[in-house]
């Protein structure tokens, strides 16, 4: 630590001292002289520290003076030794400069050389493997377009020079190619393309003889089809039948050609000369040559039908089936004019006929329901492009319908919408596709056509009666619903016609009756849609009721039943059933419960509208329907005419009142006895007690009836 300093009194820090001492003390009798002495040894210490002051003071002047002397005799020589010091350093750090300048820029140079020797060298050594692969690229392509002009002969059918061609490229001389994988493999694909080769051979033979057995067949199926128009008694014969066979005066070279060769392989069974110890070795040969090959004929045909079965099995498209079954057909022919069994053969061309059919339905329901789906529901009218006579051609009608329909002018609507034309259009293709697989199958007849009527009868049930059905339930308008029952009516004709036109066309191939049962679902599809026409009448009756007047609602309704374009049985129960609708609305007005009491006026003002409904019936020459007012009209009557207790007698009531309801009858009974009791006169509430005493004896009779 450095020395503690002594404290400095100044000069006025005496004074100040001075003044505060008091020598006399008027309280004291003594002098106050101890105060001085503090006073006197500060004033003594600080003599002391200016004297050694002054003697520091005195020896740093003389070193001063000492320094300043040498410093004026060298700061020349000084001032010039510092400026060559900076001139030399300025010097210096320049030529450390130029000396980094020039190091940079010979590396600079060097590495530029270095990179242009680095790139010349690469360019060298990538131009020769360039110059290699160039030239095993080139014997590649002179190789590959050899293999190339193997295929394109192949393609030609000049299978020898193919071959010669793949020797050529096995007995190449060796080179560096020779090596390469590219090469080895290459000679490792030459079995593959002599395979092919081979394979294109045995197809073109194959095709050579099916084209001339098909045009010896196609030839044959014309010529016999011409000879069966020109000849009744033959129509019932098909080509490869008796007597197609002995009508046919051309011999097959092929056929003569396999006879050949049979017979010399049966040539060679029997030794020349015969040696009779050899005959029962002989016969056991020639049974095995035979039986062998019927066996391998018969297990060959089994493996054929489950190989085709098996590849069919996932198929969904029809025009498959066609082609495979025309292809068999055409076998069975062949085998046929050898006189090979071929009874497996068509039995398993039935079964595929079967998926056929099944096939050919879903596809043509589809159709259908897209049809009633997008009808429109409107009369059809005649296409330009087809005219009347095209569309009947199409459509199976009556021939009354027919003849009427020739004669009508082509401005006028058809009967029936387009639903019906286009359904006969599709069921008409549907026919033909299905007899294009029966067409030169010889068995099964029945079969086919039971088949054709299962079928049938599902696309006209279910693919069009039932599509009918489902539009019908969100048809509101009754316009509509009258030209769907037209479009079924005309629909179950064509059930009929379609029946005897396939009839008569299966007998010429001696098979059976075609029976269509889909007229049973046509029917109810009609029943329903009467209902449904009866019941959108009768809810627009009931939303109108009570807002219209009966003129107007009677109006209302002759006006759209009269309007229907449908048969006059239709309309006659359209009528009925409106009219039992509004009568059944006026007797829960006279006898329901919403109405406890009612009086002799009420009654009559019914019966006035039951009398206008009846003069309207007789006006539009309907009078007969008025028979749907009788329990109203004999209800009433026993009311009002104070016939109950001639109505509670049996007799009377089977003979004169068989239509009266009892239970109605008391509710309407009581409703006038609750008015008669609210009446002052006496002859009133008399005669409402009256009914009120036949309301109870009809209620004992009967205890048991429902209303």
């Amino acid at each position: 630590m450095p020395p503690r300093r002594r404290q400095q009194f100044t000069q006025d820090n005496i004074d100040q001292q001075l003044q505060q001492i008091h020598l006399l003390d008027p309280s004291s009798s003594s002098e106050n002289l101890e105060q001085l002495g503090p006073i006197i040894k500060q004033i003594h210490t600080n003599r002391q520290q200016d004297a050694y002051l002054r003697t520091v003071l005195g020896l740093i002047d003389s070193k001063d003076a000492e320094i300043e002397k040498i410093c004026s005799d060298n700061y020349q020589d000084f001032i010039s030794s510092v400026s060559t010091l900076f001139t030399v350093k300025s010097y210096t750090d320049k030529m450390k400069e130029n000396i980094s300048s020039l190091d940079a820029s010979v590396a600079q140079l060097g590495g530029s050389l270095v990179e242009k020797k680095r790139a010349l060298l690469q360019s060298r050594k990538t131009a020769a493997n360039l110059d290699e692969a160039i030239d095993t690229l080139q014997a590649c392509l002179r190789v590959l377009d050899v293999v190339d002009r193997v295929g394109e002969m192949i393609k030609a059918g000049k299978y020898w020079s193919a071959l010669r061609s793949l020797e050529d490229i096995q007995s190449m001389p060796p080179t560096s190619l020779s090596q390469t994988p590219f090469f080895q493999h290459l000679l490792s694909s030459l079995p593959s393309l002599r395979g092919q080769i081979k394979g294109a051979v045995t197809a073109s033979m194959k095709q050579w003889l099916l084209e001339i057995r098909n045009i010896s067949t196609e030839s044959r199926t014309k010529r016999w089809r011409s000879r069966r128009e020109k000849d009744p008694l033959l129509r019932v014969n098909r080509v490869g039948s008796a007597v197609e066979l002995v009508t046919y005066e051309k011999i097959d070279e092929l056929r003569k050609s396999y006879q050949a060769d049979r017979k010399a392989q049966s040539d060679l069974i029997l030794p020349t000369p015969l040696p009779l110890a050899s005959i029962a070795s002989l016969t056991q040969e020639i049974s095995g040559f035979f039986i062998v090959e019927s066996h391998l004929w018969d297990a060959l045909v089994t493996r054929l039908a489950t190989a085709i079965e098996d590849a069919l099995r996932k198929e969904t498209n029809p025009e498959v089936f066609l082609k495979v079954k025309e292809s068999l057909l055409s076998f069975i022919m062949t085998l046929e004019t050898y006189s090979y069994t071929t009874t497996s053969l068509q039995s398993f061309i039935v079964v595929l006929f079967e998926k056929y059919a099944k096939l050919l339905e879903t596809q043509f329901t589809k159709r259908f329901e897209t049809i009633v789906r997008e009808d429109e529901i409107t009369p059809m009218k005649v296409d330009s492009e087809l005219g009347i006579d095209g569309i009947l051609e199409v459509v199976w009608i009556s021939d009354n319908e027919r003849n009427e329909l020739k004669q009508t002018p082509v401005t006028y609507p058809l009967p029936w919408s387009q639903t019906f034309f286009l359904c006969c259009q599709d069921i008409r293709i549907f026919i033909q596709r299905f007899y294009a697989f029966v067409e030169g199958v010889s068995q099964h007849h029945r079969d086919i056509d039971e088949l054709l009527s299962k079928s049938l009868d599902s696309l006209l049930t279910k693919s069009i009666s039932g599509p009918i059905g489902q539009r019908l339930a969100t048809t509101q308008n009754p316009t509509q619903i009258a030209q769907i029952i037209t479009n079924l009516e005309h629909l179950q004709v064509t059930c009929g016609e379609l029946e005897r036109s396939l009839t008569n066309l299966r007998s010429t191939h001696r098979g059976g009756t075609i029976r269509l049962t889909a007229s049973a679902a046509l029917d109810a599809t009609i029943s329903r849609s009467c209902a449904r026409m009866s019941g959108l009448i009768n809810s627009k009756l009931d939303q109108c009721f009570e807002f219209m007047y009966l003129y107007e609602l009677v109006n209302w309704l002759t006006t759209v039943v009269d309007s229907l374009v449908i048969k006059e049985t239709y309309k006659e129960e359209a009528y009925k059933g409106a009219l039992a609708y509004i009568t059944e609305c006026l007797m829960d007005f006279l006898t329901g419960r919403d109405i406890p009491i009612m009086n002799e006026n009420a009654i009559s003002n019914i019966l006035i509208d039951v009398d206008f409904l009846e003069d309207e019936l007789r006006r539009i020459g309907r009078s007969h329907l008025s028979s749907v007012f009788t329990e109203l009209r004999l209800t009433t009557s026993i009311a009002l005419g104070g016939t109950v207790q001639e109505y509670l007698v049996p007799a009377n009531r089977h003979a004169s009142y068989a239509t009266v309801k009892p239970k109605r009858l008391q509710s309407l009974l009581e409703k006038l006895a609750r008015f008669g009791a609210t009446q002052r006169d006496a002859a009133s509430r008399e005669l409402g007690e009256k009914r009120r005493k036949e309301a109870e004896a009809v209620g004992r009779v009967f205890p048991g009836e429902n209303r």
